[in-house]
């Protein structure tokens, strides 16, 4: 479980990474090609992550919960560097 934890403290990304390398056998267990993966790592690393930790013994009912957690952390990091990125376009000056 603190494994767990520092890997999602150092990012989902790294985390995935990191189950990729360490535990490819439940790797396989959750997902049957590559392309879906791939493309949660580049844009839902959390929910992809999130999905890795549940997915082998089923997607049961609070499962469903962490998963939905996981989408919502993933839309808050794309909508805040949205936001990031209009307030930032709005004090910068043209010259």
């Amino acid at each position: 479980m603190c494994l767990v934890v520092l890997i999602a403290a150092l990012g989902p990304r790294f985390g995935i990474l990191v189950y990729w390398l360490g535990w490819p056998a439940r790797w396989e267990l959750a997902f049957d090609s590559f392309i879906v993966p791939f493309i949660g790592f580049l844009f839902l690393p959390w929910t992809t992550l999130a999905y890795l930790l549940v997915a082998p013994s089923g997607v049961r009912s609070f499962d469903y919960v962490i998963l939905g957690l996981a989408l919502l952390m993933d839309l808050a990091s794309l909508g805040g560097g949205g936001d990031q990125y209009q307030r930032r376009r709005r004090t910068t000056r043209a010259y």
